[in-house]
């Protein structure tokens, strides 16, 4: 872990007397714009990947709300919702709400997203070559 140099005793916010090298300043900037970073922060979750993966596998390559929630039964409609809108604003999922009642709304994916599933189905395929070597009671 980096050095951290603090000054005076008597301060109200720990973190205020917090000083960085230039080194470590530079490390911790190159850490926070780590494009892997970014990308695991944006839909490396557990949810995200299943829901682009459902909507690439489909037939039409759209599905609403309830049709994501009736394959993914493990997730919360909270979490799914959740994870839904966090697809949206990162580019990858497009989210169409059509003017009925009750309000239809389906999801695809973006071109971002279309773009984005040849590596997903690369992770796929290496899963499954080495399901039993990484999945353990």
């Amino acid at each position: 872990m980096a050095d951290i140099k603090t000054e005076g005793s008597k301060q109200r916010d720990p973190l205020s007397s917090l000083k960085w090298t230039s080194r470590e300043e530079a490390q911790r900037s190159q850490y926070l714009t780590c494009p892997i970073r970014q990308v695991v922060s944006r839909f490396g979750d557990k949810w995200s990947m299943l829901v682009l993966y459902m909507l690439h596998t489909s037939e039409t390559g759209v599905l609403r709300f309830s049709e994501l929630r009736n394959f993914m039964t493990d997730c919360s409609q909270k979490m799914l919702s959740q994870t839904l809108k966090n697809l949206e604003q990162s580019h990858l999922v497009h989210r169409e709400v059509y003017p009925e009642v009750p309000p239809r709304v389906e999801y695809s994916l973006t071109d971002t997203g279309r773009s984005l599933m040849p590596a997903l189905n690369a992770l796929v395929v290496w899963g499954k070559e080495h399901f039993n070597e990484i999945v353990t009671d």
